[in-house]
């Protein structure tokens, strides 16, 4: 893009960082950290000094974020630059514009940027580092906590006692099954005497048996007359374009990836790839909280509607999307959007590996769709008595598709057929069901982040390894429905740290309203509000005396292994769940003297589609990545990042895959959201 004038080299990420050995942060001198290269960098440190040295200027490109600004801050010391030169460019997508533009306009290194970074960093390393030590002294070697993941692992933990302190109560759903004119209709008794059956928003719980058996026997003996038939129109405004946290929440959602594949795939499109014999970078940079779209971007996208699809389709005006967050930032990034708006998927689709391809068709549709018209629906509402019961329906349909076109729009009902008030219903069957309320959900890897983002926890840096750091710790781990749940040990850290460092005073790193205002803290030191000193100092001043405080606690008993209910097969003693490294695995009572073990075989229920003979089971990668395998391996090599469905397609005849209630296929993308689950 340069040209031969210039010679591009990378740093590969911090050529300086605090040593992973020991602390590293003299506290009693003003906090002063020692930086050093870091491993292995030695031979590149050389090789940008000599480059350097023959060099008439020097640019320093590195990412347009806090971690980047510190990597160009250690660079220039490496490099020997003067801080008051204009050394540093900054460019959100890696397009020959903007690398050329950035060139031309060099500016100065932010200090106040490098300032916030090692203020995060300090604390981290203080949290981390003195922590830590703490639960192997009081739990158990090796166990480790932190600023953020320690609120993540409360959320989780939190959640957990609410479902197990939950008691479900019964209740009775009773539906009325009728039909007019050959339209049917499933209406839900919502009245009875005229007092409506709602509060605070939701039904009231038709909750014995009795009460359900009135309503029943009301409507069973009464005619069905229409009270009302009324339609309301829905304007449904265009979604925003993505920022990190609903690109990964929606990848999760949508293609069942999780945030760490997210982003290293989001990675490779920002940095780019050859196009047409041009490397061109496909997004824009994608750790971002902003929303704001480049005015050449706005209206490169309004082109592209304007000549792909009807008039309608585009708006009088550009959408604009804004959002609270710090305005310095959101002046300089934009939202994740591609880099040209004429590359669609369809062009690109040979160019890119089939993970590359779904993330960034999700990026591309999301940001078309953000500057289309407004969906139209009409909200439909039935109201039928039946003596002294009123019942309801509910349904919607679609008037004018508008941005759903390109994101789908999820319509709450189906469409009802216009009746007219006081037309009799004819009354086929009656059903009611007895159920019972249901605990609250565990977390989703994109529950749990936009609870984090929703509390002011964690940067966009952060969202994508939170969840990864607490499985990989053994403190929580995920069940079928890729929902988290916590271990014995988590649950257990997760109390001694509840019990300590959850004061609401400047130590309670597990409350997320003290570590949400941290991260303001760190903001406005970037806004140069605040010094980076002053809020390391009195975080610690806090944080040191509650230290000290737990140091006195007794030693916490880890909760016993779990029994599995059989006997070794070669000494004859029980044999336990123990957790390992690498996770869980079954073991003997008899250790050391029995050293017998075993993995743990999770089997889901489905024969190998490859072999037939084998169970397919789940297993994790040494990453902790989930992955379904043969239980005949090595014989058998099947394996497969999504969970085998035992089925073939009904269409195509692959095979189907199984993201909770739904099966799919991806090859002729066939989906059934029907499928019934047994577990």
């Amino acid at each position: 893009m340069l040209g031969k004038n210039y010679i591009v080299k990378s740093s590969k990420g911090h050529i300086k960082d605090l040593p992973k050995s020991r602390l590293a942060i003299d506290i009693e001198n003003n906090f002063k950290p020692e930086y050093i290269l870091v491993k292995g960098k030695a031979n590149l440190k050389n090789e940008l000094v000599k480059l350097a040295s023959s060099a008439s200027k020097i640019l320093l490109a590195s990412d347009p974020d806090r971690e980047g600004e510190a990597i160009a801050w250690h660079l220039a010391d490496v490099l020997g630059i003067n801080l008051k030169n204009k050394c540093r460019i900054r460019f959100y997508e890696i397009t020959s514009n903007a690398v050329k533009s950035a060139v031309k306009n060099p500016d100065y290194i932010d200090l106040n940027k490098v300032d916030a970074q090692q203020a995060r960093r300090i604390l981290d390393r203080l949290v981390g580092y003195t922590l830590s030590p703490l639960l192997w002294k009081k739990i158990r070697y090796g166990l480790s906590a932190g600023r953020v993941q320690s609120v993540a692992l409360n959320l989780i933990c939190e959640r957990e006692r609410e479902i197990l302190k939950f008691i479900p109560d019964p209740y009775w759903n009773i539906t009325a099954h009728a039909n007019f004119e050959n339209n049917n209709y499933d209406l839900r008794a919502e009245k009875l005497d005229d007092k409506t059956l709602l509060k605070n928003g939701l039904p009231l719980l038709i909750n014995t048996q009795e009460k359900a058996n009135e309503i029943l026997n009301e409507i069973k003996n009464n005619l069905l007359i229409v009270d009302e038939f009324k339609s309301r129109e829905s304007i449904h405004t265009a979604p925003a374009p993505f920022r990190t946290s609903t690109l990964q929440q929606e990848a999760s959602r949508k293609l069942n990836m999780i945030p760490k594949i997210t982003m290293s795939i989001a990675q490779q499109l920002y940095e780019g790839l050859n196009i047409s014999g041009k490397h061109t970078g496909l997004i824009t940079y994608m750790r971002t909280d902003s929303q704001r779209i480049s005015n050449e971007a706005l209206n490169s996208c309004r082109e592209f509607i304007k000549n792909n699809f009807a008039p309608e389709y585009l708006p009088n005006e550009a959408n604009i999307y804004t959002k609270k967050i710090n305005l310095k930032i959101q002046d300089a990034h934009e939202a994740i959007r591609p880099t040209n708006i004429n590359l669609t998927p369809e062009i690109l689709r040979d160019k890119l590996t089939p993970e590359q391809f779904k993330l960034y068709e999700l990026i591309w549709r999301r940001f078309v769709a953000c500057q289309m018209s407004q969906a139209v629906s009409s909200k439909l509402i039935l109201k039928v008595k039946a003596g002294r019961v009123g019942l309801k329906q509910e349904g919607e349909k679609l008037i004018f598709d508008g941005w759903s076109k390109l994101w789908p729009l999820d319509l709450k009902g189906n469409e009802l057929k216009e009746i007219s008030e006081g037309r009799e219903l004819n009354l086929k069957n009656v059903d009611s069901e007895k159920k019972f309320t249901n605990p609250p959900s565990r977390y989703s890897e994109a529950r749990l982040i936009k609870t984090l983002e929703e509390n002011g926890v964690g940067r966009p840096s952060t969202y994508a390894t939170i969840a990864g750091t607490l499985e990989s710790r053994g403190y929580i781990e995920k069940n079928d429905e890729k929902r988290f749940y916590p271990t014995g040990l988590g649950l257990t850290v997760d109390e001694f740290l509840a019990k300590y460092f959850n004061r609401k005073d400047l130590s309670s790193i597990v409350d997320a309203g003290f570590t949400a205002q941290m991260e303001k803290e760190l903001d406005e030191i970037e806004e140069a509000k605040l010094k980076w000193l002053d809020v390391v100092g009195e975080f610690w001043k806090e944080f040191h005396n509650t230290l000290n405080e737990a140091e006195g606690a007794e030693k916490v008993k880890l909760p016993d292994p779990e029994p599995i209910g059989e006997k070794c097969p070669e000494c004859g003693k029980d044999l336990i769940k123990k957790r390992g490294r690498f996770g869980e695995f079954i073991a003997c009572t008899g250790y050391p003297d029995c050293k017998y073990t075993r993995p743990i075989l999770d089997a889901i229920g489905v024969k190998c589609p490859k072999c037939g003979e084998g169970e397919i089971i789940k297993r994790k990668s040494k990453k902790g990545r989930t992955f379904y395998g043969c239980s005949r391996y090595p014989e058998c090599d099947y394996t497969s990042w999504n969970r085998p469905a035992g089925e073939k397609c009904p269409e195509c005849g692959a095979e189907l895959f199984r993201k909770g209630s739904t099966v799919y296929c991806e090859k002729c993308k066939y989906k059934n959201q029907e499928y019934n689950s047994d577990e």
